[in-house]
């Protein structure tokens, strides 16, 4: 007996000219993806005009040197920076965030989620899927996690533009698992803030869109006679998404949308001149345009003397001379993006989730560095409690939700699960989190477990 599937099967002869479009993404051609990512969710459906943008700090990023502060507990955990007010009374964050405490009213942060699982991989599986990870280690998820099922869930929206774009093919420890390869990002690698930043596969030059309308002209003329002969409309659902991506190819709507050169220098200056700071900026701009999710890591800052990620270990990093040199451009990138939003207008369309995979050991541990071979300190990883920022998504902000305890080690009043905050970013995306793919096995899997969405946020 067959194995059940989740994809929706069809059969198709290459056509040449669609190779001008070709995306390199798992060496599929763009209406190869565009077609693969078909859901099972009816086009008919009602999916609300949303978008999510994820800024991921892969890695890790310490609560205690961000959002949540212990000025009064012991020196070995409280550390070497203070706390400062924002525009909110009560909501104090880290003294390297003044950009941030000017737009706290603009933002809410989660201080009571925690998991159960202290590596990298595994911990970015759990918070990511929402399910306990079945091979912790594996850099790959073993479940679909958010980036692919809003991809799934929402091919049938058609703005001209993926519905889910990154700037990697998946973050370390996620990944499509059972939903495909096809519910993979569009991947935007290079570097925003470079002179010389393009995005290949969503343009072509005039001489070959000609020779590409020639062809489509004469195949549309052509095919009207298999389509007339078609019986059970795979060829019509054929012509859909070779459609889907010559508007792609065509249309100014994906150019324009990827081209960061339209901002204008006061813009692009409040950001920050940096990879993070664009990389913000192009996030707006893609769900400006239509784009249901976007993916920006912020990692590899670029910054002499800090790691390339978050995960600020003493051997790997002196963590306070990092912070030092980290912080400030994502203050003002992440400060930028969430007022940005909101004098757009967007802050009803567009939700902003800030988080890592886990928090860090509430208590400091000093170790010798393995480049400074001196003493330094450091945290390591904690999933036992960390923060998230939100922002916009037409939801409740300027507040704080949950508290850890005395010296950040734990969630103490309303414990939260990473699942809570899935369950609020799909609710806002329309997205049923009931619904079920088939896994590998063919046994129905639904998108989360558990887990229910954030009454503070409303």
């Amino acid at each position: 007996m067959s194995r059940p599937t989740n994809s929706i099967q069809v059969t198709q002869s290459r056509r040449s000219f669609l190779q001008a479009g070709f995306l390199t993404l798992g060496g599929l051609g763009l209406s190869d993806l565009l077609r693969l990512r078909a859901a099972a969710a009816s086009s008919a459906k009602t999916t609300p005009d949303t978008s999510v943008i994820l800024i991921w700090l892969q890695g890790g990023p310490s609560h205690m040197e961000t959002y949540d502060m212990k000025p009064n507990a012991p020196v070995e955990y409280r550390g070497e920076f203070n706390p400062i007010h924002t525009n909110v009374p009560g909501m104090d964050i880290c003294e390297m965030l003044p950009l941030h405490a000017k737009v706290a009213d603009r933002f809410s942060i989660i201080r009571s989620i925690s998991h159960g699982f202290a590596n990298h991989a595994g911990g970015a599986g759990r918070f990511l899927s929402g399910r306990d990870p079945l091979r912790p280690l594996e850099p790959i998820s073993q479940f679909p996690t958010i980036g692919p099922i809003v991809s799934k869930m929402r091919d049938h929206v058609n703005n001209g533009l993926p519905n889910y774009i990154g700037n990697q093919p998946r973050v370390y420890g996620g990944g499509s698992s059972y939903l495909g390869e096809s519910a993979l990002p569009f991947v935007v690698g290079s570097d925003p803030n470079l002179p010389s930043f393009r995005v290949p596969n969503i343009t072509i030059d005039d001489k070959l869109k000609e020779r590409l309308d020639d062809r489509v002209a004469l195949l549309t003329s052509f095919d009207q006679m298999r389509r007339d002969l078609d019986q059970n409309g795979s060829l019509k659902s054929i012509d859909k998404f070779n459609t889907r991506a010559l508007e792609m190819l065509t249309s100014d709507r994906a150019r324009n949308a990827f081209d960061i050169s339209q901002e204008s220098d006061t813009t692009r200056d409040k950001y920050g001149r940096h990879k993070w700071g664009q990389r913000a900026l192009l996030a707006r701009r893609l769900v400006e345009a239509g784009s249901s999710f976007v993916t920006m890591q912020m990692q590899n800052p670029g910054i002499p003397g800090c790691a390339g990620n978050w995960d600020i270990h003493a051997v790997n990093g002196h963590l306070y001379d990092d912070m030092r040199g980290r912080l400030p451009i994502f203050d003002r990138a992440v400060s930028a993006l969430i007022e940005d939003i909101y004098e757009r207008g967007l802050d009803k369309k567009v939700m902003v989730i800030v988080t890592g995979e886990f928090g860090r050991t509430p208590r400091i541990n000093p170790q010798k560095g393995t480049r400074s071979k001196t003493m330094q300190p450091g945290r390591d990883h904690w999933p036992g409690s960390m923060s998230v920022l939100v922002s916009g998504g037409g939801m409740n902000m300027g507040q704080v939700i949950g508290s850890t305890t005395s010296n950040g080690a734990y969630a103490k009043d309303n414990k939260l699960d990473p699942n809570d905050l899935l369950s609020t970013v799909y609710r806002f995306l329309g997205i049923d989190q009931e619904h079920a793919f088939l896994d590998h096995s063919g046994r129905p899997m639904p998108i989360l477990p558990t887990g229910k969405p954030i009454p503070e946020l409303g």
